[in-house]
């Protein structure tokens, strides 16, 4: 469905948001030029004109997604990462349609969401690091490791899609409403963690200094 917005956007603008909504929904594969041409309400011939093949509009909309999630709002963007519900709830309301599409780029391998990943993991650990200087993170043993975690994390909805909207009985994770409720619970184990002790940890911990000692 076409937003009230897309009157005031360019007809290149309204068509690659018609195929973001389309590729994201349904696949690249599975979406035609004159599925996203009928959507954008301009002629097939027009799509052409502006992206010459399916292929062409497909990198149009990675390079949208990825400017969007480098130069836009992110957590760094808040006045305080821990405390401003306005712009978190912002930031999921936006979202939606980023996600749908980034969880088929991520899935079919794109190399711009091979990019984007490795960006968000040197993004990441500069956060984690200022919340370490700033008080209000945790300090950890490999600050790689643990930023890359982090986003695995993170992303782990979009390629687990399906299966934790059945596990959840929603029928559209990437809804504002379905989004906060997965998110609040990542960031509540986040915070509060899981196990009241570390005997877990000191187990990883032996396991890893008898490998050191062979």
């Amino acid at each position: 469905m076409r937003s009230d917005n897309d009157a005031d956007l360019t007809a290149r603008a309204r068509i690659r948001n018609a195929a973001l909504e389309l590729f994201g929904a349904e696949g690249v594969g599975r979406v035609s030029l004159r599925a996203v041409a009928a959507r954008a309400g301009v002629s097939h011939a027009l799509v052409l004109h502006h992206f010459g093949t399916k292929e062409g509009l497909r990198k149009e909309c990675d390079a949208y997604v990825i400017a969007l999630v480098r130069g836009g709002p992110g957590m760094e963007a808040l006045d305080d990462p821990l405390d401003d519900t306005a712009g978190l709830g912002a930031l999921l309301e936006a979202g939606a349609g980023v996600r749908r599409y980034l969880a088929r780029a991520f899935l079919d391998g794109t190399p711009e969401a091979a990019a984007l990943f490795d960006e968000l993991v040197e993004t990441t650990g500069r956060w984690l690091e200022q919340g370490v200087r700033e008080g209000w993170a945790q300090p950890g043993e490999d600050p790689r490791a643990r930023a890359a975690i982090y986003v695995t994390w993170l992303l782990a909805p979009l390629a687990f899609g399906e299966h934790l909207s059945r596990a959840l009985g929603v029928t559209d994770l990437h809804d504002t409403d379905a989004t906060l409720r997965y998110s609040r619970a990542a960031v509540e184990l986040f915070t509060r963690g899981v196990f009241t002790d570390e005997r877990a940890l000191e187990a990883w911990d032996a396991v890893r200094e008898q490998r050191r000692s062979r």
